[in-house]
C-alpha cells in the first residue's frame, strides 16, 4: 500500500505565504516525478509544478517568480513554498507522483486527498 499525504493549507491574505508539504509512505522502491496540481471551483484542475527525481522543476506560467517546488529524497517528500498569494491561487491542491512499488515491481501515479488554500483580498 501506497499513499500520499498532503499538509499545510489554510486561509491566508493576499500578499501572503504558506508552505505545503506531501509525504509518501508505504512500500516503495522509488519515486519518479513529483507535482502539484489544483483545482479551482468550476475549472479544471491544473499542473502548478513539478520536479523530477533529478531536480529538474517546471511551473505553469502564472505562479513563475512565486512558488518554488522543492523535494527531500530521503523523507519522500515534496514540497511547495507559495509566496505573494493571489486571490486566483484559492483552489484545492493536490500532490501527485509516479511511485514504484514494492513487490512485485510497479510504477503507478498516485494522488494525494487534496489540501484547500483560500487567499483572501
Amino acid at each position: 500500500q501506497v499513499q500520499l499525504v498532503e499538509s499545510g493549507g489554510g486561509l491566508v491574505q493576499a500578499g501572503g505565504s504558506l508552505r505545503l508539504s506531501c509525504a509518501a509512505s508505504g512500500s516503495i522502491f522509488g519515486i519518479n516525478h513529483m507535482a502539484w496540481y489544483r483545482q479551482a471551483p468550476g475549472k479544471q484542475r491544473e499542473l502548478v509544478a513539478a520536479i523530477t527525481s533529478g531536480g529538474s522543476t517546471n511551473y505553469v506560467d502564472s505562479v513563475k517568480g512565486r512558488f518554488t517546488i522543492s523535494r527531500d529524497n530521503g523523507k519522500n517528500t515534496v514540497y511547495l513554498q507559495m509566496n505573494s498569494l493571489k486571490p486566483e491561487d484559492t483552489a484545492v491542491y493536490y500532490c501527485n507522483a509516479e511511485i514504484t512499488r514494492l513487490g512485485p515491481l510497479t510504477v503507478r501515479n498516485y494522488w494525494g486527498q487534496g489540501t484547500q488554500v483560500t487567499v483572501s483580498s
